[in-house]
């Protein structure tokens, strides 16, 4: 009944590292100023590593000024040399707070970004989970945010230090010795053209990765909770051999991405050397040159100006690296934060505040999973106070959609359902979730102990669970329990499939509420479980109007009205006599448990 979900990894779009990461500067408002802090710390680390080499430069003159025969003037030296020391400690101690504060922006930034998705999926409506894996969304939560948090962590402050150190010691070269900077220059053309090359090949490739990343993690989700249909047809080889070629694309991606960023440093590096060698053959030639104002001291200085050249743009190049993961990242972070919400309801106000009666109406509905696919083209039926309804048909007929109808898990295309002649419309979603205790098909239980699960999202006191469990039919087996009530459930694995059921029934006994939704309540248990059950769901839905789908029609027999559908209509409705004496669809239904083809 639910559209098939889309595994395919997104195509990377023309401008969206610039978008992506415009998206993520906004995002990082609230922490301009710590991070304006931390940037002011950096631009002062990076002004004392440009001030230091010329206190080298006068250190290595100081020495150099031996070499006729004078003495080493040890004052000199030493007060350059203690100068020395103060610069780069300082420059250690700016570098540490910056870093200390980036650190601390980015761990508050992801947990940030972890709570908005967290609240986000709370507020996207269930066709969107139709429509993606649970381990996509997963990953979006952990991988992606990782890699946001950590690649603001190391680039802010790389890309600012670097931009201050290029501009710093290009200032210092120029004012040293301008011949001398002019030929460090040489190398910057190459740089940026190898810079350029590198990005434009390794950039789709990161996106990729993080896509691909997301349908591993959707595989793993998928085998981890598959584990006893894998192993009951024998799939183990064939579910590995599909994880393994998911694992190789990812591999592959990784790899490429990695390995294209990974030129960049060595290639950097590769170039300065040029700038070195260049560096020195002018520097020589000048020195050799008795009216020239190059001193070894200039020397010195310069060869390491060309390392703290070719450091911001090495830098440069890796922070691009980095800021294209967290582009790719924060591109489906971004993503899934901006999906469709649920329509705001905060102005609307419960309805039915003096009591509820319990009277149903679907009128005209009409509904589909997109325009496309139509489940539902009309169905009209009005339930009365206190019937037991239930809805039976072939699978697909659109018995469980007509439930989440109900719930307003999905809003209908066209028409109207009514509860207490109130359109679920102008009610508030919680409103709509009050009036109905459900007891689904797939049963669900937390980590915690047997009365968490049982009492879930309500304050019950002992003795009401303890009455719940009895009308389920589990006082026995909780009284088995190490500790009863108070055992500790890790998954629920533990647990058999027709006891969590029971649990569930109990936990929708607790709730109380005056009307109920039971889908394939007692599909998990025995026939002789199934008759106690029975017993205690008419003695639940006495004076309720509920709503029980079922497969078994031996179940529903005393139901005061059956809506039997096929094909998201209602083709017969009536008590089981009536139907059986019409000898129509419902009688085939009916007599097909029987029959044995």
């Amino acid at each position: 009944m639910r559209p098939a979900m889309n595994r395919q990894s997104v195509p990377l779009k023309k401008g969206e590292f610039k978008k992506n990461i415009g998206k993520l500067v906004v995002f990082m408002r609230p922490y301009y100023i710590p991070i304006l802090v931390s940037l002011v710390f950096t631009v002062g680390a990076t002004l004392l590593s440009i001030f230091a080499p010329q206190i080298l430069s006068d250190l290595v003159d100081v020495i150099t000024a031996s070499f006729g025969g004078d003495p080493v003037n040890m004052t000199e030296l030493e007060k350059f040399a203690l100068i020395l020391v103060v610069f780069y400690a300082c420059n250690a101690l700016c570098t540490y707070v910056s870093s200390f504060i980036m650190t601390t922006v980015s761990q508050k930034m992801s947990r940030s970004l972890r709570t908005q998705i967290s609240e986000k999926i709370n507020r996207v409506p269930l066709r969107y989970f139709d429509s993606h894996p649970y381990g996509d969304t997963l990953s979006r939560v952990t991988n992606d945010v990782d890699t946001i948090g950590n690649s603001m962590q190391q680039s802010v402050s790389m890309v600012v230090q670097s931009a201050c150190m290029l501009i710093g010691v290009l200032i210092a070269m120029f004012v040293s010795c301008w011949q001398l900077a002019l030929t460090v220059l040489i190398i910057v053309p190459f740089m940026a053209i190898l810079l350029f090359v590198i990005m434009k090949f390794s950039q789709p490739q990161f996106r990729k990765q993080q896509d691909e990343l997301a349908v591993l993690n959707g595989k793993v989700e998928e085998n981890y909770s598959g584990q006893l249909v894998i192993k009951a047809f024998n799939a183990e080889k064939r579910t590995g051999a599909d994880f393994e070629a998911t694992n190789r694309q990812l591999q592959k991606s990784t790899f490429l991405s990695q390995a294209l960023s990974g030129i960049m440093q060595p290639a950097m590096t590769f170039i300065s050397y040029f700038a070195y060698a260049a560096v020195c053959v002018v520097a020589g030639l000048m020195i050799a040159t008795p009216e020239s104002a190059v001193t070894y001291g200039t020397l010195s200085a310069f060869l390491v100006y060309v390392n703290l050249f070719q450091s911001p743009l090495s830098q440069i190049a890796q922070a691009a690296n980095v800021l294209q993961s967290a582009a790719a990242a924060s591109g489906r972070v971004f993503e899934f934060l901006e999906e469709e919400e649920l329509s705001d309801e905060s102005g609307k106000v419960y309805q039915l505040t003096d009591g509820v009666r319990g009277e149903v109406e679907f009128r005209n509905v009409r509904f589909g999973y997109s325009e496309d696919r139509i489940i539902i083209p009309d169905f009209s039926a009005k339930i009365r106070p206190g019937w037991k309804v239930a809805i039976v048909g072939p699978t697909g007929a659109g018995k469980t959609t007509m439930v989440n109808l109900l719930m307003r898990f999905y809003e209908v295309n066209s028409g109207d359902i009514l509860i207490d002649g109130v359109s679920v419309r102008d009610m508030p979603r919680e409103e709509v979730h009050d009036l109905f205790g459900m007891v689904l098909q797939d049963t669900w239980m937390f980590e915690g102990t047997l009365r968490e699960n049982i009492a879930y999202s309500k304050q019950a006191t002992d003795e009401e669970i303890k009455a719940a469990c009895d009308a389920a039919g589990i006082s026995h087996f909780i009284a088995t329990q190490p500790g009863g009530l108070d055992c500790y459930v890790e998954s629920g694995d533990e647990i058999s499939g027709g006891q969590k059921q029971l649990i569930t029934i109990a936990r929708a006994m607790v709730e109380n509420a005056p009307m109920l939704i039971l889908d394939e309540a007692t599909s998990n248990v025995d026939t002789r479980t199934e008759e106690l059950i029975q017993t205690a769901m008419d003695n639940l839905t006495r004076g309720r109007t509920s709503f029980v789908i079922a497969h078994r029609l031996s179940t529903i027999r005393n139901a005061d009205l059956i809506l039997v559908m096929n094909q998201g209509n209602i083709v017969e409705q009536g008590t089981h006599d009536e139907l059986i004496a019409k000898d129509g669809f419902y009688a085939q239904l009916y007599n097909s448990q029987f029959t044995n083809e």
